[in-house]
């Protein structure tokens, strides 16, 4: 069968080491790696037969993981990290490639090679970066722009270094073909600028009128690999091609369905060219050369870690940011594969740097979401350390916080509380890391704090100890049980309220002394039948015994050992439950009295509306003048607006009343 078989072979193996990584609570994509080992050509078992053509056709998945970003790209977004990305790339690239040729000499190589060694480690993995951003939930924050800005430029770096490095030994060619490629690229964004702006969208916005979902994904896709090759054929970076193309679709109408639709496409190619980086590191040449392997591993590791994190010092970036950007970009790149074919197709590097190369790269790969998850407990240790350090607060009150709410996220959920707090003049403050976030806060002139919630110090700025109640908003349970952990140890009698994503959720956060909790998706679904049964005659009451009957089994058996017990939080769940049942079912309508009505000249007492209908008088418009619970003496008059309180039933009663006698 060819490539469809070995196609097969990775789907297959792909599935097996992603259930592994997800029983083990790892990213997929380690999963995935390893599941690339198992089918290479270097391992015994079922093996693909065309290493070769799987690395191609796994170029699509790099492919459309850029053109994906592209449509999530935002300039406005990338605007604070426009310094880091277009200078301090730059300076990345070179003190990597200087710290590379330092190993090579160090390990005795000529100084030809050891530039190589620089070259290929240079560049980080776009790819396995963005994955373990999305696959931790940290896509958004200040740390994820930085790091995609810096990549976006390292990818634009990788065709000045295939031209340069091989024609090192005649660099007055190299400069003239680094020239060409200049002035292609030139070329190529401004056409791109004109076909983007006015054929491709129209062309779109034709497919869609079509209402074709079949058709639209076909287009979208040949869009994003089409533009991708003309780019190749400008001799520029495929996936950078596909990346322009994933912009300027990012300014149409239909970027949020594109983007949805080749969400799937792009996670199958994914895992192509996670299998197919596996399939590249053979475990006898990690056995022969461990030693060495093991060296430059911890050196790139280090130094490439070391060198992102001053560069995001220097470029003014604080907190948790250095370290997270420092953790997770420290891998050789997917980029570096192709520049080592280039090396290798232009007998510029020898096949032992050639695979010593692809092995460091696989490994530190697969070490990166297992160190990009000690961001968060190194940034603890270290503020736990420099507790002493003043953390950014933005409209904090003068005279300090006390008996307040303290908000743990400043996601929607948090914001929505915050409007709600501000205007009942509840004191609150919000503890948030999201940059933009921080921005939109201070817009809205709310109190915030710029910190990681989990963090004691960040809780001792929001004054914890002195707060009447947390509201944790973040949906990751790891990250509600940190957070209240932390303020337990604050504060013991606080009230905690979080938010549980399912029932599971909910039992868990009760292990960790939760005991106010939320599931968002249920009271999502109850207010969704309420409406759905108020458009049929079910009376009010059957309606209430309903809502308090399917809250009462979802939250009953995690609260049976509450403190107090489940009865006296039903009792307040209840109550509130009703008084909003009733804002809903009690409706007041206006209702204007016709000249010949049966009200006209009697009084309030001497219409006995409420004995006849059930309905309640709450006010009258006269003249103008509004009688906000008018007295029992007032005498209806023609034209009189009369609000009026009850159920459709006593509604109705009420309008038949009115007419009675015309």
């Amino acid at each position: 069968m060819g490539i469809a078989a070995d196609v097969a072979i990775i789907v297959v193996a792909g599935m097996i080491g992603g259930i592994i990584a997800q029983q083990l609570k790892q990213p997929l994509l380690l999963g995935y790696i390893l599941a690339g080992i198992m089918v290479g050509p270097f391992t015994i078992g079922p093996t693909v037969s065309d290493v070769h053509n799987i690395e191609l056709l796994a170029e699509i998945g790099v492919a459309l993981l850029l053109f994906a970003l592209g449509l999530e790209f935002s300039l406005k977004e990338l605007q604070p990290v426009r310094r880091i990305a277009l200078i301090g790339t730059p300076i990345q690239l070179l003190l990597t490639m200087a710290f590379g040729y330092g190993i090579g000499l160090l390990l005795g190589w000529d100084w030809f090679s050891a530039l190589w060694l620089g070259g290929l480690i240079a560049l980080s993995s776009t790819m396995v970066a963005l994955k373990t951003l999305m696959s931790q939930g940290r896509m958004g924050t200040l740390s994820s722009r930085v790091m995609i800005g810096m990549l976006i430029v390292q990818d634009l770096a990788v065709v000045p270094l295939m031209i340069i490095l091989p024609e090192l030994n005649n660099p007055g060619a190299g400069l003239a073909q680094l020239g060409m490629a200049a002035f292609k690229a030139a070329i190529f964004l401004a056409l791109m600028i004109f076909v983007g702006t006015r054929l491709i969208p129209k062309l779109v916005t034709i497919i869609v009128r079509w209402n074709s979902r079949e058709l639209f994904l076909v287009v979208i896709t040949a869009i994003g690999l089409g533009v991708g090759y003309v780019t190749y054929l400008f001799g520029l970076s495929f996936a950078f091609g596909a990346f322009i193309a994933g912009i300027v679709l990012s300014e149409s109408d239909y970027a949020h369905q594109a983007l949805s639709d080749i969400v799937p496409l792009r996670d199958v190619f994914g895992l192509l060219f996670f299998v197919s980086v596996g399939m590249l590191l053979d475990p006898r040449f990690v056995i022969g050369n461990w030693q060495i392997i093991l060296l430059i591993v911890a050196l790139v590791v280090a130094g490439k870690a070391l060198t992102f994190y001053v560069l995001s010092r220097l470029f003014g970036y604080g907190n948790i940011v250095p370290l997270a950007v420092g953790l997770t970009l420290f891998q050789a790149g997917e980029f570096s594969f192709v520049l080592a074919r280039v090396g290798i197709s232009t007998d510029s590097i020898s096949q032992d740097l050639y695979a010593l190369a692809l092995t460091v790269a696989v490994i530190t790969m697969f070490l990166t979401p297992l160190l990009s998850r000690l961001a968060a407990p190194l940034y603890a240790l270290r503020q736990r350390r420099r507790k002493g350090d003043p953390l950014q607060t933005i409209n904090i009150p003068q005279d300090g916080l006390h008996d307040h709410i303290v908000i743990a996220g400043g996601g929607r959920v948090g914001f929505y509380v915050a409007g709600v707090l501000r205007e009942l003049e509840l004191p609150f403050v919000m503890l948030e890391m999201d940059y933009h976030r921080i921005e939109q806060a201070k817009e809205a002139a709310y109190p915030v704090i710029y910190g990681d919630a989990a963090q004691e110090v960040v809780l001792e700025a929001a004054h914890v100890g002195r707060a009447r109640l947390l509201l944790i908003t973040t949906p990751a349970i790891q990250t509600t049980r940190s957070i209240a952990e932390q303020a337990r140890r604050v504060n013991g009698d606080m009230h905690i309220v979080a938010r549980a994503e399912s029932r599971e959720a909910m039992f868990a956060l009760k292990e960790y002394g939760i005991y106010e909790v939320v599931q968002p998706e249920f009271e999502a679904s109850l207010e969704i039948t309420r409406q759905a049964l108020l458009h049929f005659e079910i009376l009010p009451a059957e309606i209430q015994r309903f809502i308090d009957a399917a809250r009462r089994e979802l939250y009953a058996p995690f609260y049976a050992e509450s403190a107090g017990g489940h009865d006296a939080y039903f009792a307040s769940q209840q109550l509130v439950s009703r008084l909003q049942t009733a804002a809903h079912l009690m409706a007041v309508n206006w209702v204007v009295l016709p000249a010949d009505s049966a009200l006209i000249d009697q009084t309030l007492e001497e219409s006995a509306i409420r004995t006849h209908t059930g309905a309640s008088v709450v006010g009258i418009l006269h003249d103008s003048t509004l009688i906000v619970n008018p007295e029992r003496s007032y005498r209806f008059a023609a034209g009189d607006w009369v609000a009026v309180m009850g159920t459709p039933e006593q509604l109705a009663a009420f309008q038949r009343l009115i007419y009675l006698n015309s």
